[in-house]
């Protein structure tokens, strides 16, 4: 069985590049999700149930995709056309969403809300799933890690853009205000330069990387002819899947739950925290939601600084464990907090979580499984991703009517869901999948 060789930095680099654009696209949705429907005149208890979709749409798409792409070959390759029909998408819809104050004429804003964001976090599940998958295919054992750091780095750059966008385009002078039921430009213009860096990322990464013909990806995976008329399904995936892929999807659950809340209620929380307003029609309220972008921004700050720390622990379990306490105590300090600035140091630490969760759970997985079904796992895998966010969700506004419809409560839930999470990690007994140590 042929050895994948060792690859340059820049190589690594360009595999992940594209990876920035499409994260803004995400950071840009979770920071505003919350924001446009409130705007648009949703109530706080159901905001939790518009966030049901993008995990929703995740946990259908991903696997889909994985397992088709690897079937797939065209000149192109066999996950990029998925990655860029994914992002033009994604691109499209990112010019509608914000507008949808502006189509009640023809069709509710909150039905026509709900549908754009169907669809857009479809594709950008659609656009970032190949990522994971190019490093599993291209990449050696030893230098994955270095590679899901440096998309674990692209993917911090790129939220601090999307998040910092609408602060920067008020503080430039475009209206932060609108009339009852639209959209500040400040929020539109983001979404639609977003969409062009977005575009212009995956056409990068489109040109500059090259993926393996079959032949040549058979060999450097040692999958044999037997194995190649081997049909596998979802649920014999599952039911073959190592221990690893459950006891790592137990601290996802926890993670992204936690996360969820974070994206959901955190608007409302340091409007009424810090502000003093559950106004959403107010100066103050979409005040706050630039600065929830600030706050989104220091906590990819936070992640970008520990992602270059997590590379020196010895122990990959115990720097996996301690992220997710320290951004469990992020959470939970919130609570306590009234000034903006102070709040600061909440979401920096809670950056070392979302550092982590981005990295140590695909080295530990992609260490772990075959190169025939790397695809189909990684798909699989998004479960413990959006199974999680569709549970929180769901449960969300009950929850909040629990704690006396204080969103800010939301957010020491959170930090609890990471703590728990924290203590998860170590039940994980990593794995080394025999494939490329002959």
């Amino acid at each position: 069985m042929k050895t994948k060789p060792d690859l340059s930095f820049w190589t690594l680099w360009n595999i992940s590049f594209g990876f920035f654009g499409v994260q803004i696209a995400y950071a840009l949705q979770s920071a505003n999700i919350s924001r446009i429907f409130a705007t648009l005149g949703a109530d706080p208890h159901n905001l939790s149930y518009f966030w049901v979709l993008p995990p929703l749409a995740g946990i259908i798409v991903q696997p889909l995709i994985g397992s088709a792409s690897d079937k797939t070959w065209t000149r192109f390759g066999r996950r990029i056309p998925y990655l860029f029909v994914g992002s033009l998408v994604a691109v499209i819809v990112m010019c509608l969403l914000p507008n949808a104050g502006s189509f009640t004429k023809i069709l509710n804003a909150m039905i026509f809300g709900v549908v754009a964001l169907m669809f857009l976090d479809t594709s950008i599940n659609m656009a970032m799933q190949p990522f994971k998958m190019l490093v599993g295919d291209l990449v050696n054992e030893k230098q994955k890690g270095l590679a899901y750091s440096i998309q674990s780095f692209l993917c911090n750059a790129g939220s601090l853009v999307g998040y910092l966008f609408p602060f920067i385009f008020t503080f430039l002078g475009i209206s932060n205000i609108a009339e009852k039921g639209m959209i500040p430009d400040s929020v539109i213009y983001s979404f639609y330069i977003g969409a062009a860096i977005l575009i212009l990322c995956v056409i990068y990464t489109t040109v500059k990387v090259k993926e393996m013909p079959p032949k040549e990806f058979e060999e450097f995976h040692g999958i044999t002819a037997a194995e190649k008329k081997q049909k596998t399904d979802f649920i014999s995936l599952l039911k073959h899947a190592p221990k690893v892929f459950w006891t790592v999807g137990l601290v996802q659950f926890f993670s992204w739950a936690a996360f969820m809340y974070m994206w959901t209620y955190t608007n409302g929380a340091i409007a009424d925290n810090v502000w003093g307003t559950t106004n959403t029609a107010s100066a103050e309220y979409q005040e706050a939601g630039n600065w929830v972008g600030v706050l989104f921004a220091i906590q990819a700050i936070g992640s970008l600084c520990w992602a270059v720390l997590l590379p020196m622990f010895k122990s990959r379990k115990f720097a996996y464990s301690l992220s997710l306490l320290l951004g469990g105590l992020g959470f939970i300090s919130t609570f306590f907090i009234h000034d903006q600035y102070s709040l600061f140091a909440s979401y920096f630490a809670i950056g070392f979580a979302w550092a982590a969760m981005l990295a140590m759970p695909f080295t530990i997985l992609t260490n772990s499984v075959s190169g025939k079904n790397m695809g189909a796992y990684l798909g699989l895998f998004n479960g413990t991703i959006c199974l999680p966010q569709i549970c929180a969700a769901l449960i969300g506004g009950g929850l909040l009517h629990l704690v006396g419809g204080k969103q800010v409560s939301m957010l020491v839930l959170a930090g609890i869901f990471l703590i728990v999470g924290a203590i998860c990690v170590f039940l994980i007994k990593e794995t080394l999948v025999q494939h490329e140590n002959n």
